[in-house]
């Protein structure tokens, strides 16, 4: 049994797209504390962290990024709230929100770990690497941003949430990969991260891919924190998502990898982001976004 601390983070400020604020509403919409609850876990829900209004937050770039000081208040507020979780036993459940919060998200976990003397590993399951800074982000959205400022670069302020970095590039398991940025290509090479792309599950298969990006993340370090954005999975199961990318996961695809972080018993937390409901069919994108979050609590068929 696991007592689960959930953190709504209603931002839709990395992103040119609106409508992903409403996330955490519509997982929320799904009853998932509730069938959480049903697994045997103790849910405690923390609120949503306060985000501001574009209308009254920063406008225009700032350093090649929209709304960075917004964010990156943001960002702090959730990386205390995570760390904070993790300090008092809980396990938390972040959901967005763009994908930008977990710069703080993964930032708090961090820190909670080196207090302790131990390190995070990550694995991102994304459709993007999410590896640019201001200086080489074409758009100026910060949601592809976040990876990057937890291994030091990019924004001084966003970077240093825990320090810098939060986490090491070798600690990091790219996986779902399949679009890309030339800067984003570069960095992957230049930082040494270990990816594997949806190429590699085609080939491969998630089962192997996966027990590979946990070993990978596991090496030398204390727990995992995955952070799952929802464009990792076909759009054709999940439809509303804030940047839809086609060739993803498929349904049982997406829920095997989450069925193999729960086996692991590494997983010290998890992130759920980039449900757009104003994108969704009939709240299907958030239901599997609970879907998925039990298989990672530890759903099994039987």
């Amino acid at each position: 049994m696991t007592t689960i601390r959930v953190i709504g983070v209603p931002m839709d400020l990395g992103t040119t797209r609106r409508g992903v604020d409403m996330g955490p509403f519509a997982v929320r919409y799904a009853d998932i504390r509730e069938r959480l609850e049903r697994l045997g876990h103790v849910v405690e829900d923390g609120g949503n962290v306060p985000v501001p209004f574009r209308e009254d937050a920063a406008h225009g770039a700032q350093r090649g990024a929209r709304y960075l000081g917004a964010i990156t208040d943001v960002c702090r507020d959730v990386a205390a709230r995570t760390r904070e979780a993790l300090d008092a036993g809980r396990t938390p459940l972040v959901l967005g929100g763009d994908h930008s919060l977990a710069a703080g998200s993964i930032a708090g976990a961090a820190a909670h770990l080196a207090s302790k003397g131990g390190r995070l590993g990550v694995i991102w399951l994304d459709a993007h690497a999410d590896l640019n800074t201001p200086a080489s982000s074409r758009s100026g959205n910060v949601h592809g941003m976040p990876l990057a400022h937890l291994l030091g670069h990019g924004d001084p302020p966003l970077a240093g949430l825990a320090s810098a970095p939060a986490v090491r590039a070798g600690d990091v398991a790219l996986v779902g990969i399949r679009d890309l940025d030339d800067a984003e290509r570069e960095h992957i090479a230049q930082w040494a991260i270990p990816t594997w792309t949806m190429r590699t599950i085609d080939e491969r298969g998630v089962r192997a891919v996966m027990a590979e990006a946990i070993a990978s993340a596991s090496r030398d370090t204390t727990a995992i924190w995955a952070s799952l954005d929802l464009d990792v999975i076909d759009p054709a199961h999940a439809p509303g998502v804030g940047t839809p990318v086609p060739g993803g996961m498929t349904y049982r695809e997406a829920h095997l990898a989450m069925e193999l972080l729960a086996d692991s018993g590494r997983l010290a937390g998890l992130d759920v982001v980039e449900v757009n409901p104003v994108l969704d069919v009939q709240n299907r994108t958030a239901e599997l976004a609970v879907q998925l979050t039990l298989s990672a609590f530890g759903k099994r068929i039987v």
